[in-house]
């Protein structure tokens, strides 16, 4: 199922607007789309489907992927775009203005299943990609293999967020229970291995932007302390809740 949820209340409640069973099988990504009006999920049944949220209804769906999708990834700025990796070694990208939507993006520099992908902040062209074997890479659509790569994790990268500073840092979580933060050369600014199974989410605080917040399969919530882009220090580097 995809459902939409809103916060009501001030904040204090939150309240389900609808919940559709339009994917054959396990929904496994969703992102809203640039104007908040639109967004797109992938699943276990091979399929991406485009979602007019106003209208609880499908706009589009397409099967381009010849395996389970396992993320996709708005493109801040552009509503018809969207990127979308899976277990078929494809990494998507498309356009739903295109009577041909999707366009497959080949990069030399991540040659394992790609498992996450997130798109820049700033750069309509660029995308952050992780593999199932720990590598990230920062692609160029347009030209795919100039793409900076690094070895940050030991194994499958399971989610990305870039911060809102004015030169974003990359936040990757993996399931070699690890948290990294990149700057814009991949250099490592932060590591925590304080997560004892597969780390799952992550969140920049929108109000902190040196505060992320990760959660795991070890039932942990953890609030981790980044240094600023500057290097100055850090605060408290972990806390539980």
């Amino acid at each position: 199922a995809v459902e939409l949820w809103e916060l009501d209340e001030n904040e204090t409640l939150i309240v389900n607007k609808f919940c559709k069973y339009e994917h054959d099988d396990i929904v496994m990504t969703v992102a809203v789309l640039a104007g908040s009006t639109q967004a797109v999920s992938g699943g276990r049944d091979f399929c991406v489907k485009v979602w007019d949220l106003p209208q609880q209804t499908v706009l589009h769906s397409y099967r381009a992927h010849s395996g389970s999708v396992t993320c996709v990834a708005s493109c801040p700025g552009k509503d018809t775009v969207f990127l979308s990796c899976a277990e078929d070694s494809r990494t998507l990208l498309w356009d739903t203005r295109c009577p041909k939507p999707a366009t497959r993006i080949v990069c030399s520099a991540c040659n394992h299943l790609p498992t996450s992908v997130m798109w820049h902040p700033q750069k309509s062209d660029i995308f952050a990609l992780g593999d199932e074997n720990g590598t990230v890479a920062l692609v160029d659509t347009k030209n795919p293999d100039s793409a900076l790569s690094s070895a940050v994790h030991a194994r499958s990268i399971t989610g990305f967020a870039f911060s809102t500073h004015s030169s974003p840092l990359l936040a990757s979580i993996s399931e070699d229970c690890s948290v990294a933060v990149l700057d814009s050369d991949l250099s490592e600014v932060f590591r925590n291995r304080s997560h004892r199974d597969f780390v799952k989410g992550l969140s920049w605080s929108p109000s902190d932007n040196a505060l992320l917040t990760t959660v795991g399969w070890d039932h942990q919530v953890l609030h981790h302390t980044v240094p600023i882009p500057t290097g100055e220090a850090s605060g408290v580097n972990c806390v539980k809740e």
